[in-house]
């Protein structure tokens, strides 16, 4: 199983953003990010912290469909 990497937030939301997801709005430290995939809607919010902790990043990279190789190429 391949390491999740220590990332910045506007790392992680740049990297989403090139798998197609969209900054819907944010609100205080966390940012909204959406995806239509036919009649699915991925739903992710992304912390603004500097680093995001590993398991959190986890969570994220899981929620999006994501694997952590995919992720790692969008980087």
């Amino acid at each position: 199983m391949t390491q999740v990497p220590s990332l910045s937030y506007r790392r992680v939301v740049n990297a989403l953003q090139r798998a197609g997801f969209v900054v819907v709005r944010q609100r205080g430290s966390h940012i909204r990010l959406q995806k239509r995939a036919g009649e699915q809607v991925f739903k992710l919010t992304v912390p603004s912290h500097s680093p995001i902790k590993k398991t959190t990043l986890a969570k994220i990279i899981k929620e999006a469909g994501l694997t952590v190789e995919e992720f790692r190429e969008l980087i």
